[in-house]
């Protein structure tokens, strides 16, 4: 009898003792805060058009129509094309446009923000696509006569938007950096 009231006993002694106000609430989870260079830019001459670019990236120049600004330590590049304008500028401009909304069968919003710098003659569109699209930003420049450039920016991962928002920010900052800079030669 002893030894069952002991038992007894030791179940109420463990229930009293589990039975706290104290949860474990689960921490949420944390994102990695990441922290770039401070841009240096540097400028890179070309056939038709120069621009700076953030020395932190590695271009790579794949002909005079063509040039990646590549970032190894963000698994991500802008990539940048050159185009002549032949009597087709409308349909340039609506290629660049329909590539842009091709991301928002993924993406929650893309904003288009126009682009004006009637001194140096460049005249453009930068989209900002934010959500979980294949690139984050994008953009086309034009003289309205005779050049036309697109740029977007690309990561080599699985899109996700939180994960990759403080890349994306930098690489589209830089991005906005090369419209800003961007001169056409005659």
């Amino acid at each position: 009898m002893n030894h069952k009231l002991s038992l007894v006993f030791s179940f109420f002694i463990i229930l009293f003792l589990g039975c706290k106000d104290d949860y474990v609430i689960p921490k949420p989870k944390a994102m990695l805060r990441l922290e770039y260079e401070v841009p240096v830019e540097e400028k890179l001459d070309l056939p038709k058009f120069s621009f700076n670019y953030n020395e932190f990236s590695k271009p790579i120049v794949k002909n005079q129509n063509s040039i990646v600004l590549n970032y190894p330590s963000m698994n991500g590049s802008i990539f940048i094309t050159y185009k002549n304008v032949d009597d087709n500028l409308n349909k340039l401009i609506r290629d660049a446009e329909k590539l842009s909304m091709e991301h928002m069968k993924k993406a929650d919003e893309i904003e288009p923000r126009t682009f004006i710098n009637e001194k140096d003659r460049v005249y453009g569109v930068y989209f900002e696509i934010i959500g979980d699209a294949a690139s984050q930003s994008q953009f086309y420049l034009t003289d309205s006569i005779s050049h036309f450039v697109t740029g977007s920016v690309y990561f080599y991962s699985k899109p996700n938007y939180d994960s990759i928002l403080p890349a994306s920010t930098y690489l589209s900052r830089d991005m906005r950096g090369v419209m800003e800079t961007l001169r056409w030669k005659e």
